[in-house]
């Protein structure tokens, strides 16, 4: 069965499950045998006895919150918001709308209140990229400028997101379609997108503008996946995740991307960026997943369970009908039955779902590092690596 990850780094036992379409976009398929491999996992976890405790254990297995040196790395979020000062407000210059309706619907999301997770990766890796190529200390505004279009981008998707699942809560607070209807917020998420793609044509560069237009169109095919699902249990796990890569991933692999293009002419470097970011990405969500069984809303801002509530099965729902196949029915009928949410929650909490899921984010997070430490040693390099165990063990 899988090996955990080591210190020194090795190849990542996903990675052969990774299949290239082209050099701009990456599908995750799986190999069918795949779920054997998982079948042993709570031999490697024998001290393990609930959810929790394996949550709070992942970090004792990932071993990448420390350079070689014995150092600690420095804080990624303090380091990244040295670029980031006045991020918000320079988004909302960019909505500069006449119609107060709309103006006050598009700067609902806007508000400084998100992780800023994903410009905070943008500028770490604009920084890397530029001291690996020339020992540049300085970042170009074009880079910059890549941090604002990615979070546009997200925070239009989440708009969007919000309609199509008919969300009340979002971040803490009530969604756009709640408060002023879903045809409304449709019309706000098109504004933000138009004004990400106005700031994406100022750059100036077409195979930037090229590489960031492919991740408005893997929003929608992701959105389309999730939709669909699949009969054969082995196709589950790579629809599952090749839904994530389009929904979650490819925004941070090909923003990592265009900074690279941006920063270093090495298509080897734009290569590694793209790595880390897909990587990072769909840990992020795997993580994001496992948070929905076993975080309260308090903690997530969101109500939990809100995936089931939505006919989704994530991984680990996918794990658990490995050990429960009682549960591929409510998994065809989309949880849609009075109990269907209850009884799928229940086998999760039985199964070992949430420990694979946890164990497969670690693998993403593994490769992602080892991507990463190709480039020249730097103090943003390093936050990039700090960044993949923050996602792992982060709580909301």
């Amino acid at each position: 069965h899988p090996h955990k990850p080591d210190a020194q780094g090795g190849t990542c036992v996903w990675s052969s499950f990774a299949v290239d379409r082209g050099p701009g976009m990456t599908i995750l398929s799986i190999y069918i045998p795949y779920f054997n491999l998982v079948k042993n996992l709570t031999s490697a976890f024998p001290n393990v006895h609930s959810i929790s405790q394996f949550h709070q254990k992942a970090p004792a297995v990932c071993c990448c919150s420390k350079a070689q040196s014995g150092q600690k790395y420095a804080d990624p979020f303090k380091l990244g918001w040295r670029d980031l000062k006045g991020l918000y407000e320079d988004i909302r210059k960019e909505l500069f709308i006449s119609t107060t309706d709309l103006k006050e619907m598009a700067e609902y999301y806007f508000d400084g209140k998100g992780k800023a997770l994903r410009p905070i990766i943008v500028v770490l890796m604009a920084r890397a990229c530029n001291i690996h190529y020339n020992n540049s200390r300085d970042m170009q505004a074009s880079q910059r400028s890549v941090a604002l279009v990615a979070e546009m981008i997200h925070t239009a998707s989440l708009v969007h997101d919000d309609v199509i699942d008919d969300a009340s809560s979002r971040r803490g607070k009530h969604t756009a379609n709640k408060l002023w209807g879903e045809k409304k917020a449709v019309l706000a998420g098109d504004l933000i997108l138009s004004a990400a793609s106005m700031l994406l044509a100022r750059i100036g560069n077409i195979a930037v503008t090229t590489i960031l237009s492919q991740v408005i169109e893997d929003l929608v095919r992701g959105e389309f996946l999730q939709l669909g699902s699949k009969e054969n249990e082995n196709e589950r796990i790579a629809h599952y995740l090749e839904k994530t890569f389009n929904k979650t991933a490819s925004l941070i692999a090909n923003s990592c991307k265009a900074v690279s293009v941006l920063g270093c002419p090495d298509p080897v470097v734009h290569e590694i960026a793209y790595q880390y970011g897909k990587n990072v990405g769909i840990a992020f969500q795997l993580i994001d997943d496992v948070l929905d069984f076993t975080s309260c809303s308090d903690q997530m801002g969101k109500p939990t369970s809100a995936d089931l509530k939505l006919g989704l099965a994530t991984g680990p729902v996918l794990f658990a009908c490995q050990q429960f196949p009682e549960m591929n029915a409510m998994i065809m009928r989309r949880f849609s039955l009075p109990g269907d949410v209850d009884r799928a929650r229940q086998y999760v909490s039985e199964s070992d779902g949430v420990q694979q899921t946890t164990y497969l984010a670690q693998q993403y997070c593994h490769e992602a590092v080892r991507q990463i430490s190709k480039l020249r040693p730097s103090p943003e390099r390093d936050a990039l690596i700090q960044l993949s165990e923050i996602v792992l063990t982060r709580d909301k």
